[in-house]
This record gives C-alpha cells, structure tokens and sequence, in this order.
C-alpha cells in the first residue's frame, strides 16, 4: 500500500526487486532465452496460437528476469518462518505473549478443522496453517514501505490456488483410491451419475481458477483504491487520508485469508473421511448385542 502510494498508484518496481535482479537477473536471463523461452514458442506453434512468449508475459531481460511477485512471496515466506520463530519462543508450561499468540492462532486453525473435517482434520493442520500463515503475511507486506503484496499478482494466488487444488485431490485419492475419488464426483443417483460427473468434474477443475481470481482481485483492488484516495490532492493526501484506509485494508487481509482457507478446508472435507468409522459403528453395535448382561448393558451403553 505504501508503495503505491509513493509510486503515485502504480507498481513500481521495489528497490528489493532491482538487488536482487541486479546480481542474478543475467543467469536468470540467460536460462530464460536458452531453455524457457524456446519452451513457450515451441508449445504455441503446436497448439497453433498464433503468439509468443515475449508478446504474451512481455519482454525479457536482466533487469525483470526475477519478477517482483517472485521476490516478494520469497520474502513472506521468510518473514513468516522469522515471526513464526520470534513468537514461539523456548516452548513452555508458563507461556510468554509471543508462544500464547501462535497458541490462540493454532487453536482456531484446529477448531476449523475440527469443525468442518471432523476429529481426524488434525493431521492437515500443518498445511492449513501454512496456508494461513503465508497467505496472511503475503496481504500485509502492502503496509510495509517499499514492498509489494504478492497476492496483488495473478500469478501468486493462481499458484496458491493450484496448489490448494493438488492437495486436497491427493488427499482423495490417497484416502478413497483414483475410482473412488472420481466416483463421489457422480453423486449417489445412478441414473444421473454421467451427467453429474461432468459437472462436478468441471466445478473441481474451476476451482483453482475462482480461489486465485477471488484473492487477487480483492487485494489488488484494496491497492487500487488506496492509490486513488492518495493522489485526491497530492502531496497531501499522500500519507494523511490512507492512514483511514488502512483499517479496512488489514480487514480485508484478514478476511481473504480466512476465505481462501476456509474454502480450503471445505473441499478437504469433501473427499476425507475419519478411517475405520463404519467399522467402529459396526463392532459398537455387535458387542451390544453379543452381550445381554447388565455388566455388558452398562460398559456397552452410549454415555
């Protein structure tokens, strides 16, 4: 956010970006021209799209050949480990504020878990609060001078969102089997199942696209609109009328991280199930009506 600001509502390119692109963008480069670039052209020509890889992502060169999303997602994801190491702390019984602000934080990641996946959501917690966490820390680098957000690219949450996509499928499958994943695609109508198969096959396909565009158009759309406010009469408004802003800006952080992992977790829920369930219910009731005794009734009962 501040950023833009100074940048009169525009990217403009991070000093950050401009370091580390002055001491790796020429391999960089180099790697793009020789290996990447004839890749993409190769490709085109196959598909038979008439265009290229410069006219479609824009010139190549030393200057841009890390983008400025790159850099900064690399720099959240060190700052999250960073925090995430500053408030732990030396784990113990008697908690500083640093380890019971990560506690509280876990705990409404596993109340979520627990909440929409069942008792056995615990075991996705790591990635879901990776999510979190990152995802977080990603929209709030806008309240930093001189950085970006990296949500604010397409490129960044079409990446998150493929990657919420990829797990919660291997999930699926690893849970249900490859034919057990794709058949709760079908639903339980037979005589529908074809039909409901390519909608639901369709709807999980687009799923990856809606979470990404979802994320990027709100974060980039808080950026659009702090720069607006800032250049109503600059150089006043530069810094006095966002300072309003951005309690509503850290909202937005906030909300769209807890959408993009709630969604999440909801298409977890979908394809997992808690291991041995019908089974356990099956032996509850066996053992109740193998056992007539009173000793039996009482060990056997619901509580």
């Amino acid at each position: 956010m501040f950023a833009m600001l100074a940048e009169g509502g525009g990217h403009g390119t991070p000093a950050l970006v401009e370091f580390v692109n002055h001491y790796i963008g020429e391999p960089v480069h180099h790697f793009q021209m020789t290996y990447t670039v004839p890749l993409w052209n190769r490709l085109f020509d196959a598909l038979g799209v008439q265009t290229n890889a410069e006219t479609l992502f824009g010139p190549y060169s030393p200057e841009t050949a890390v983008p400025w999303w790159t850099v900064m997602f690399v720099l959240a994801c060190v700052i999250s480990l960073t925090l995430i190491w500053i408030f732990k702390g030396k784990l113990t019984d008697e908690p500083d504020n640093g380890q019971q602000f990560l506690e509280v934080v876990m705990e409404k990641f596993r109340n979520l878990l627990r909440d929409i996946v069942g008792p056995h959501g615990m075991k996705y917690l790591p990635v879901v609060a990776t999510f979190g966490v990152l995802i977080f820390v990603s929209n709030v680098l806008a309240f930093i001078p001189g950085l970006l957000p990296p949500t604010a690219s397409v490129n960044t949450t079409f990446a998150l969102g493929i990657t919420s996509f990829i797990y919660y499928n291997y999930i699926g499958i690893k849970e249900n089997g490859i034919f057990g994943h794709l058949k709760h695609f079908m639903g339980p109508v037979l005589f529908i199942a074809p039909m409901l198969f390519v909608i639901e096959l369709i709807s999980n396909f687009v799923r990856p696209v809606s979470l990404g565009i979802r994320l990027f158009g709100n974060i980039f759309a808080d950026e659009q609109v702090a720069a607006t406010i800032a250049n109503l009469y600059p150089p006043y408004t530069n810094w006095i009328l966002p300072v309003f802003v951005m309690p509503l800006g850290l909202f937005v952080a906030f909300m769209q991280t807890f959408v993009f992992v709630f969604l999440s977790v909801l298409y977890v829920a979908e394809v997992s199930h808690e291991p041995h369930s019908d089974h356990a219910h099956d032996a509850g009731h066996q053992a109740m009506e193998t056992d007539d005794s009173p000793e039996g009734a009482r060990l056997t009962a619901p509580v």
